[in-house]
C-alpha cells in the first residue's frame, strides 16, 4: 500500500506526505515547520520519523518551512545539484544533511523507490518526483511551463498523479497581474494552464492511473471548481469517467487536505 496526503498545495505553500506505512517522507517544505508538525500529528506519524524531505525546487513556497523543520530533527534533504547549491546558500548548516542527486536519478530512502525527473521551470534545476513501492506507484508534477518527454516518462505507470492546474487562461490575461507576470506563468518555464493539466490528467488516466489529483491553484487566477470542471470535460471528451475510472480531487490550498492510497 501507498498513501499519499496533501498538507498545502497553492502558490502560498506546498507539501505532501508519501508513506508505505513504514517510511515516511515529504515532498517539498513550504509552509512553516510548525504547520507542518501539526499536520503529521493529526495524521498519527512523529515527525521524528520523516525518512526525510524530496525538495521540487527553490522557491519559497516549497522550502519556506524548511530552515526550522531540519533545525528541529535530523532528517537528511534530498535535491537536485543545481536546486542543492541554492538551498545551501540558503542554509547555511544544510550541506551536511544534503544529499544531492543528477536530475534523473532513481534512489532508495527505506522501503520506497524515489525516481526524479527535470522539470521545464524558471528555477536552477527543478524536478518532479514518482515514488514507488509494492508496485504501486505515485507522481507528483507541479510547477512546470510544459510537458516535456522526460515528465511524460516519469509520470508513465503512476497510479496516481498530483498534477499541475495553476490558472485559467482567460482569468490571467483579464486580472491584475503585470505583463511581465502573465508572460512569466503562461511561458514554457511558469506554469500550466487547467487546460495543459487536463491534457497530463488524461494522458496519465489512459496509462493506467486512478486517482488525479489537482494542484497548485493560483488564488488570484483559479478556482477549485474551475479547475475540476475544466478537467472534467477534457475527461468525459476523451471517454474517461470520473467517479467511475477515475477518482478526481482538488487539493486544498491551505489545510491538510486530500488522503489517497493506491
Amino acid at each position: 500500500m501507498l498513501s499519499l496526503t496533501t498538507l498545502a498545495s497553492g502558490s502560498s505553500g506546498n507539501s505532501l506526505l508519501v508513506s508505505d506505512g513504514k517510511t515516511h517522507i515529504l515532498i517539498d517544505a513550504g509552509i512553516s515547520a510548525r504547520r507542518i508538525t501539526k499536520s503529521l500529528r493529526e495524521l498519527g506519524i512523529d515527525p521524528a520519523e520523516l525518512a526525510g524531505i524530496l525538495i521540487t525546487h527553490e522557491h519559497s513556497d516549497h522550502i519556506c518551512g524548511l530552515t526550522t523543520l531540519t533545525k528541529q530533527f535530523d532528517m537528511p534533504v534530498y535535491a537536485s545539484k543545481g536546486t542543492g547549491r541554492q538551498l545551501c546558500y540558503r542554509i547555511a548548516f544544510l550541506e551536511n544533511r544534503l544529499r544531492a542527486f543528477e536530475a534523473g536519478a532513481v534512489f532508495e530512502i527505506g522501503g520506497l523507490t524515489v525516481e526524479s525527473f527535470p522539470t521545464p521551470h524558471d528555477t536552477a534545476e527543478s524536478v518532479g518526483y514518482a515514488v514507488s513501492a509494492e508496485g504501486r506507484k505515485a507522481a507528483v508534477v507541479t510547477d512546470l511551463g510544459r510537458v516535456t518527454e522526460e515528465v511524460a516518462r516519469g509520470i508513465r505507470g503512476a497510479n496516481l498523479l498530483v498534477a499541475e492546474t495553476n490558472y485559467d487562461p482567460e482569468w490571467l490575461q483579464s486580472g491584475p497581474y503585470p505583463y511581465y507576470l502573465k508572460e512569466r506563468i503562461q511561458g514554457g518555464w511558469g506554469h500550466l494552464s487547467n487546460q495543459a493539466g487536463a491534457e497530463l490528467a488524461c494522458s496519465a488516466v489512459e496509462n493506467g492511473a486512478s486517482t488525479v489529483i489537482l494542484a497548485h491553484l493560483s488564488k488570484e487566477n483559479n478556482t477549485p471548481a474551475r479547475a475540476y470542471d475544466t478537467v472534467l470535460a477534457a475527461m468525459e471528451r476523451r471517454g474517461i469517467r470520473p467517479g467511475t475510472d477515475v477518482r478526481l480531487e482538488v487539493a486544498p490550498r491551505s489545510e491538510t487536505g486530500i488522503r489517497c492510497e493506491v
